[in-house]
């Protein structure tokens, strides 16, 4: 007898997720609280309601987006399909038309007659199942997850540095070091875990002019988190006061320039992302800046004149698990390969990751209650390069991350040209997506062409 799964969450992951099930042959029931019970940010009791933006962004093979898309189409997901039949003129974006995408999703899971759509407010849960309820997680659920996984596996809010390439910062103006010199980097008994932007006077006043007034999002009302000084904004900071800065994320105490032998006035730190050292967070920097204005303010730090940022900062509601903490890799709990999470409860950053996720665990769970082994693809696609960071980021300073190019794993020869990099880079991705998929015998019809 086939045995019923449970999805939580009738968003895009869970909505992707319960797809890839019965398409697998699983009975599924998608529960969906909505309009039994309703959130802020949904106007409609829809599935796959976007909230948000129209946009799921580029689908350019050189953009991380457009590539992570790419290797989805492989995989057969329902969400690009749908994208694709609702799209709107947005040049090489994939904009929908919001009611058109929605509609289309409801209909194609109501359509199908292994999946049961419940509208019911889940409270508790139990494998096998697939937990994929967003960023407004009910506070019920939210207790039982907490109660499941630990106190502290569930943050209600993200306070977000930006990120940006290390090969894109200036080595002729930052240096490595730690303040008084107490951590070093792992193999490196002489160098510092740090990267420093050292500020003068003057750069530190002018930065300080631009930070204070540049202009800032304000989101939705369901949006907003209350500040304290563990999520300060940075720009919100610098209002306090000249100095609170200096003598805050920006303080140069105890890091003296190895090319001067001084302390500098002001001191930007950064600090290493993941394991290949590609990916560097600026320490301190929350903020609720535009993107552009990210960009233009940011780039005013010593060293980063030319930064690209593979993560902008930002701060909002969005409960989220600790996942390299409290997950497996393949984003179950620890004690039970059963009970899975997808989309933006598991530590991703937007629509097309979100989908990812559901996708990837719709096939693992249906491959574990086949008495397979859940897989993940390798780290060269963007699909697996996300689930890695996801399970090997470092739980204390685990925060969510979008798709980007700084994930995946180098290429084997230095390419200094950006756009053929990103060209070898898709190039490789798709080919070891698709080597993954007809290994691993995983079925599955691609989507229509954009």
């Amino acid at each position: 007898m086939t045995q019923r799964v449970t999805v939580v969450g009738g968003g895009l992951a869970g909505s992707e997720a319960a797809w890839q099930l019965a398409t697998r042959g699983c009975e599924v029931t998608l529960h969906e609280m909505r309009p039994v019970t309703t959130t802020p940010a949904h106007k409609t009791d829809r599935l796959a309601e976007l909230v948000c933006s129209n946009t799921f962004k580029s689908t350019e093979l050189t953009n991380a987006h457009g590539l992570l898309k790419a290797e989805m189409r492989l995989l057969g997901s329902i969400i690009l399909e749908a994208a694709d039949g609702a799209r709107v003129a947005a040049g090489s974006a994939l904009a929908v038309d919001r009611d058109v995408f929605s509609s289309s999703v409801t209909d194609q899971i109501n359509a199908e007659p292994r999946i049961d759509v419940v509208r019911d407010e889940v409270t508790s849960f139990d494998g096998p199942c697939i937990i994929a309820t967003g960023p407004l997680t009910s506070d019920r659920l939210a207790g039982a997850i907490r109660a499941r996984l630990g106190s502290g596996a569930l943050a209600f809010y993200d306070a977000i540095a930006p990120i940006v390439a290390r090969d894109s910062i200036d080595d002729s103006v930052v240096y490595r070091g730690s303040r008084y010199g107490k951590e070093t980097m792992e193999g490196a008994d002489e160098e510092g875990a740090y990267l420093n932007c050292p500020m003068s006077r003057d750069q530190y006043d002018a930065f300080l002019d631009a930070l204070i007034s540049a202009d800032q999002y304000h989101g939705h009302e369901f949006d907003e988190v209350p500040y304290f000084e563990g999520c300060m904004p940075v720009e919100v900071m610098a209002k306090r006061g000249r100095d609170t800065l200096r003598f805050g994320p920006l303080k140069p105490v105890g890091l003296r320039d190895p090319r001067t032998g001084r302390e500098s006035y002001a001191v930007v730190q950064l600090r290493q992302e993941d394991r290949a050292a590609q990916m560097w967070n600026l320490v301190g920097f929350q903020t609720r800046l535009r993107i552009p204005e990210q960009q233009r303010v940011l780039r005013m730090i010593p060293g980063l004149e030319q930064a690209e940022f593979l993560r902008y900062g930002s701060i909002h509601r969005n409960s989220y698990l600790n996942s390299p903490a409290a997950l497996s890799a393949h984003l179950s709990t620890r004690d039970d390969p059963t009970i899975l999470f997808a989309g933006q409860i598991t530590g991703v950053e937007g629509y097309t990751e979100s989908c990812a996720t559901g996708l990837l665990a719709g096939i693992n769970l249906s491959r574990i209650l086949s008495g397979e082994a859940p897989l993940i693809p390798p780290p060269t696609t963007m699909l697996g390069a996300l689930y890695r960071y996801i399970n090997e980021a470092d739980p204390k300073h685990f925060q969510p991350m979008n798709a980007n190019f700084g994930l995946v794993d180098e290429l084997s020869e230095r390419v200094r040209d950006k756009k053929q990099k990103r060209e070898l880079f898709a190039q490789r991705a798709l080919r070891d997506m698709q080597a993954w998929i007809e290994t691993n015998s995983i079925h599955g019809a691609p989507a229509a062409p954009a």
